[in-house]
């Protein structure tokens, strides 16, 4: 029988963690004086108390290592747990949102989607602002551990080709987990630091710079305005846009880049085909702004290398309502939104690799075509791709699609028009914030809607923030049963 005291233990101090953090928003708001840190005290009390509770009582059960089944239940757990208790601010605080928008908020938040329910952003307590960068900051350093730790030994997405260099953990997921989170962790605080410094050096001021910081590093695109990004129009973008691209490349890159092997990053396929679609997509997107727009030719690259970058990363700052810019462009947004960063990274979506291997895929077969009696086997970065990796990729397309599919149309159930639904549906499974049209555009939110479709796309973040099918395997009868 599958016991779930060890996936308990476990969340119960991840509970416990976030809870210790929330002290840190709660200092903010003392030290502006504005009156809100009691919410932060009161949800802090609560998630420590809560996380030791479970924590304590099933210490006495964790086992050498965890079976498959757990690890399953203790990935999508965390992506739930967390997000639950990191609501609780938002329902005691200020805001007083409900406890479907604030589950949303913090959904969105964990997830790094950065979609948000909450209007008047210019006008919220400091310590909210900062509790939403936090949330972002803890999910973006969480996905990329579980992307090299958890994703690979799942066999998850085709994740599994990375298992060599995503450090194998040889089933025992607990303690290699911690030696990698402490390599990556030392990384991705010191990008961050990076981007707080240059974001001051750029005229934000200190407290903008940490948040904007946490949720461009995490890719996850919340802003203390409602203008998003806008209110930093400039040099900030430049900056924003370099710091994007650096969270969505491959941490493990950076691992070996100080351990000594300086070309690791530029071998890698998947960034030599992410930042080569992004020149591709930003010389486009300049083109048509400086054809069909009055746009002065610094500002079109600006706007364009901006918003493209954060749009592919799954970012989801907009500097711009890009709602404005033609139906080519509008269009062309969508599609981007679905392609992502690279796997091992803050970024969303379905990745760069995917695609790789899908068209090695498509290109090998295209050849047995042509050449019956040969031999063409679909090769990543050199590699032979195997059979099971090539169905794993294969499934997750497939997945995705349905998935899109069946959320659109319950969307669309709810009352949403089509491009709503479908923009929506989208956003929310490939974590990327914005949608399209009036509004859940960039120029919009996720207030309006109802909360039958706010729980739909609760439900797409965290089952797209950890690749489907770690969350579908666990709907099966053979999964309960093993």
């Amino acid at each position: 029988m599958l016991d779930p005291r060890p996936v308990a233990y476990v969340i119960g101090l991840l509970v416990t963690v976030l809870g210790a953090t929330m002290l840190v928003p709660m200092m903010a708001d003392l030290v502006v004086g504005n009156g809100h840190w009691p919410a932060f005290f009161e949800s802090a009390v609560i998630s420590m108390l809560a996380g030791g509770t479970i924590s304590l009582c099933c210490a006495n059960s964790v086992p050498e290592r965890m079976s498959l089944q757990q690890i399953f239940m203790l990935t999508t757990g965390v992506w739930v747990a967390l997000p639950l208790f990191g609501a609780l601010p938002l329902v005691i605080g200020e805001t007083e949102l409900t406890v479907t928008d604030a589950f949303f908020e913090s959904m969105s938040g964990f997830t790094t989607t950065g979609s948000t329910v909450i209007s008047g952003l210019d006008h919220l307590p400091a310590g909210i602002l900062l509790w939403r960068g936090i949330l972002q900051w803890l999910g973006g350093i969480g996905i990329i551990v579980v992307a090299m730790v958890f994703l690979p030994e799942l066999r998850v997405g085709g994740m599994q080709i990375f298992r060599s260099e995503g450090f194998e953990t040889m089933g025992k997921i607990l303690p290699r987990a911690t030696q990698i989170a402490r390599q990556i962790s030392l990384i991705y605080i010191a990008i961050t630091i990076a981007c707080i410094i240059t974001y001051v050096a750029l005229d934000m001021s200190v407290f903008d710079a940490i948040v904007h910081a946490l949720t461009t590093v995490s890719t996850g695109g919340f802003a203390n305005y409602d203008a998003s990004f806008g209110t930093f129009s400039g040099p900030p973008e430049y900056a924003a846009s370099v710091f994007m691209i650096l969270a969505a490349l491959p941490f493990v890159r950076y691992v070996q880049l100080i351990n000594g092997d300086g070309g690791a990053i530029l071998r890698d396929s998947q960034v030599r085909a992410f930042l080569g679609l992004i020149a591709v997509l930003v010389v486009v997107t300049s083109v048509v702004l400086l054809s069909v727009f009055p746009h002065h030719w610094e500002q079109a690259v600006r706007e364009a290398l901006f918003n493209i970058v954060s749009i592919l990363s799954g970012t989801g700052f907009a500097s711009v309502d890009y709602m404005s810019w033609g139906p080519f462009l509008i269009g062309l947004f969508f599609f981007i939104g679905l392609i992502g960063g690279c796997a091992g990274s803050t970024a969303c979506s379905i990745k760069i690799f995917r695609y790789q291997l899908l068209f090695a895929s498509v290109r090998a077969q295209l050849m047995k075509i042509r050449s019956p009696h040969g031999v063409f086997v679909p090769r990543y970065e050199g590699r032979p791709v195997s059979e099971e990796v090539l169905s794993s990729v294969m499934s997750f397309f497939v997945f995705f699609i349905v998935s899109l599919g069946i959320l659109s149309v319950g969307l669309s159930l709810t009352g949403l028009d089509n491009i709503t639904a479908i923009s929506g549906a989208a956003t929310a499974l490939a974590n990327i914030g914005p949608g399209l049209g009036d509004i859940i555009g960039p120029a919009g939110n996720f207030a309006p809607l109802n909360d039958a479709a706010k729980w739909m796309l609760i439900a797409a973040m965290l089952i797209g923030r950890l690749e489907l099918m770690a969350v579908y395997v666990m709907l099966t009868l053979k999964f309960w049963r093993a």
